[in-house]
């Protein structure tokens, strides 16, 4: 699914740090060059057929030709993510070591584990560059010096493992981010071509988590996206809606995800 990022448009780029459970997506792409730096917890990326388990200190290069989708983060799981508009790209990747930035799905594999010195350096520097966004052209320099030293420490750090995705699991999980409330095991592997039993041993050996925790986490992601907007008042309504079936399932399920009750959640969160 083709994406559009709301950027303002003055900007050539922008620097975030990403939680666990944040909105929920389903597999897309966009124009804009995108990297994922992960500094707690885990989790899995899948692109195509390829699949990255990356944790503490592993960086990602996701190019604008190359869907993905997250799954499986680990409930301590946080990164910085930075995305770049294609003219800023096309104007400061210009030597022969920085071009590939400019592909759409480059070939090879973009994903390696910082050192910790280079893993702390760059979080210093996306923390500072992200505090300048009320000065328009130090955030967009900042933002291109990111983008640049952020690559250069790619270069010199060491490849992550990558593993094939059978294309039944990689169905599968997008199946269950596009509804994850209606479908069960069985039709989940009638659409996807595999026996229930072989699909469900192959999304937990290729994704790291089972395929009915996988489903309860984007139930979660759907409810906090419903009720954090203020698109129901009701919890109730948003856990029936996010597809639980009953609000003593969506507690038990929450509480087993989030670490707390609804409850002790909103409290701390204010939603």
């Amino acid at each position: 699914m083709r994406q559009r990022l709301n950027l303002p448009p003055s900007w050539d780029g922008n620097l975030w740090q990403c939680g666990h459970l944040g909105r929920a997506r389903p597999a897309h792409r966009h124009a804009e060059l995108e990297f994922n730096l992960v500094t707690q917890g885990s989790g899995t990326y899948l692109l195509a057929n390829r699949r990255y388990r990356i944790g503490r200190g592993d960086l990602l290069w996701l190019f604008p030709g190359q869907e993905h989708v997250l799954v499986g983060e680990t409930a301590d799981f946080e990164m910085w993510v930075g995305v770049f508009r294609p003219r800023m790209v096309q104007r400061v990747a210009t030597d022969s070591g920085t071009r590939v930035l400019r592909l759409a799905d480059p070939p090879g594999e973009y994903c390696r584990r910082l050192s910790r010195d280079d893993l702390d350096r760059l979080v210093g520097l996306f923390a500072e560059v992200a505090g300048t966004r009320s000065c328009l052209g130090l955030f967009n320099t900042g933002s291109a010096y990111a983008l640049l030293a952020t690559w250069r420490a790619f270069e010199g750090a060491v490849d992550v493992s990558v593993g094939d995705v059978h294309p039944a699991v990689e169905k599968a999980a997008r199946l269950i981010r596009s509804d994850p409330g209606a479908l069960r095991l069985v039709e989940l592997a009638r659409r996807s071509g595999l026996s229930p039993s072989r699909l469900s041993r192959l999304f937990k050996r290729q994704t790291g988590i089972a395929w009915v925790d996988f489903r309860n986490r984007e139930r979660i992601k759907r409810f906090l996206n419903m009720y954090g907007a203020g698109q129901r008042h009701n919890v109730l309504e948003a856990a029936l809606e996010a597809g639980f079936g009953s609000y003593p399932q969506f507690h038990r399920v929450f509480r087993r995800v989030m670490g707390c009750t609804p409850a002790f959640h909103r409290k701390k969160t204010g939603k």
